[in-house]
């Protein structure tokens, strides 16, 4: 199975290149494409993409303004779609996700699960480098996504994913209706409603070293909105 890994970029000039190395170095005898998506970082990480584009095998997708994280995703799945791909990644660019899980990750897709999630909330998974607010409101998110809609899987938050093409063809992407850290919980729960099977696989998250989160008061809002819209959406 050939690998699709999508990478949103904003503000990310000081990650990004230790984490294609590492890529590349777990991936070293796999078919993999790595695509990242960036949104007009003031801090020149496009051009840092395109030169790691020329040494590696990577597609640079720019994006004239900061148009939102699902819409990246939306974009990148499109294009893995197209491409073809079997399996497709969804991973953070600041070095919070450890790509040497990616073939950990792929094994239980190759064994039957549709989809596989990097999950910081089973047995072996953890985080480190939390303040105990991020800790609190990971736990409120967590907590509320899974009541209000009904979710099985337990890390529900985390951005570390794979998919098998099937589910990304079947979900009907257009109909996404979130864009911010709200994304993640709607594919989860639209997945979930179609029968899928999801695995969730240990994994660490290791909090950024460099640059800042991207978190801010509207993709809250907009949390809560989209779960309390998502309940009562009768055409799901």
């Amino acid at each position: 199975m050939n690998f699709f890994i999508i990478i949103p970029t904003y503000n990310e000039k000081e990650n990004l290149f230790e984490l294609i190395q590492r890529i590349a170095k777990e991936l070293v005898n796999r078919d993999y494409k790595v695509l990242i998506i960036d949104d007009d970082s003031p801090d020149g990480t496009g051009q840092v993409a395109d030169k790691l584009a020329k040494r590696y095998p990577i597609d640079v997708l720019h994006r004239p303004s900061k148009l939102g994280l699902g819409s990246a995703y939306i974009a990148g799945f499109k294009e893995a779609l197209k491409q073809k791909a079997d399996l497709i990644f969804e991973m953070d660019a600041d070095l919070s996700h450890n790509p040497a899980d990616l073939l950990k990750m792929a094994k239980e897709a190759e064994n039957g699960n549709d989809v596989v999630i990097g999950s910081r909330k089973v047995k072996g998974g953890r985080i480190v480098g939390w303040n105990f607010w991020r800790h609190f409101c990971s736990f409120g998110a967590m907590f509320f996504s899974r009541l209000v809609l009904g979710l099985k899987t337990k890390d529900v938050t985390a951005g570390f994913r794979c998919y098998k093409r099937k589910v990304l063809e079947k979900i009907n992407l257009d109909k996404i209706k979130s864009n911010g850290y709200a994304f993640q919980e709607e594919m989860l729960y639209r997945t979930e409603k179609l029968g899928f099977k999801v695995k969730e696989v240990p994994a660490v998250f290791i909090d950024r070293k460099k640059g800042k989160s991207k978190l801010n008061k509207k993709d809250i809002w907009e949390f809560f909105i989209i779960m309390i819209r998502l309940k009562f959406d009768k055409s799901l």
